[in-house]
């Protein structure tokens, strides 16, 4: 899935487009009660993930969130930034879908 428009501006600052490489800014909550989009959170959205964060539990369960959400292997989601904090900085390489969760996020 390209860039809608990868000429146009972002008014949202949590997520941009490098190529058909699509990056999010995320803050993710662990321990919570189910895998979900959150709302933005100034430059950041917001992601609700089951795991402790422990072990890398939590970056292994929102990479593969992240990956069945977007219609990718696993292999094509990577924590660029943050590996060990909440605030991470996602790649998603050609997305071949827009989770309907995300998309209604972004239209606020």
């Amino acid at each position: 899935m390209p860039p809608p428009n990868p000429g146009s501006a972002n008014p949202l600052s949590w997520y941009s487009w490098q190529g058909h490489t699509l990056r999010l800014a995320l803050r993710v909550q662990p321990r919570a009660r189910e895998n979900a989009f959150g709302e933005p959170l100034g430059d950041e959205l917001r992601m609700r993930i089951k795991a402790p964060p422990v072990d890398g539990k939590a970056n292994a369960a929102l990479v593969a969130f992240l990956a069945k959400a977007f219609g990718v292997p696993k292999g094509r989601v990577r924590v660029v930034l943050g590996e060990h904090g909440r605030s991470k900085l996602v790649a998603i390489e050609a997305p071949q879908m827009l989770p309907k969760a995300m998309a209604h996020t972004a239209d606020h």
